[in-house]
């Protein structure tokens, strides 16, 4: 283990507040509100299942350094992530609607009827509300 990942270890420590030696998606959102990154409840249990690397709903060392290798490549790329977001938004809204994302692939030449692309929205509409958020197209992008 190189030290890089030792002074990851006691970030890990430091949120795992029921040190039990993982972060559950309750401390994974504390964790990101300390360098304030808002998160979600629902957006951060979609980060732990998605780095959980056992299953077990939580993540480990392995999977916190996971996240946070992640996170630095998701900076470097944030620029093009909002670029690619801007693209399949619709007016500027701020989100992306079932139609934008219909135009969207229909416009690359990948016909989707309206069902398909409702199915695709409510599969990463992590609060409900019918259309994807940056953070939920994110999200959608690393699964």
């Amino acid at each position: 283990m190189n030290l890089n990942h030792k002074a990851l270890e006691k970030v890990l420590c430091y949120f795992d507040q029921d040190n039990d030696g993982k972060i559950t998606s309750s401390e994974l959102r504390a964790c990101m509100t300390v360098i304030n990154d808002e998160l979600s409840l629902e957006e951060a249990k979609a980060l732990v299942e998605l780095l959980d690397a056992d299953g077990d709903g939580l993540l480990g060392l392995d999977d916190f350094i996971k996240f946070v290798e992640t996170g630095e490549k998701t900076d470097q790329n944030e620029k093009e992530m909002r670029e690619a977001f801007q693209i399949y938004e619709m007016n500027s809204q701020g989100y992306i609607t079932v139609m934008s994302l219909k135009r969207m692939l229909s416009g690359l030449s990948f016909s989707r009827n309206i069902e398909i692309c409702r199915g695709v929205i409510s599969e990463f509409d992590m609060n409900s509300d019918g259309v994807l958020s940056f953070e939920e197209f994110k999200i959608m992008m690393m699964a």
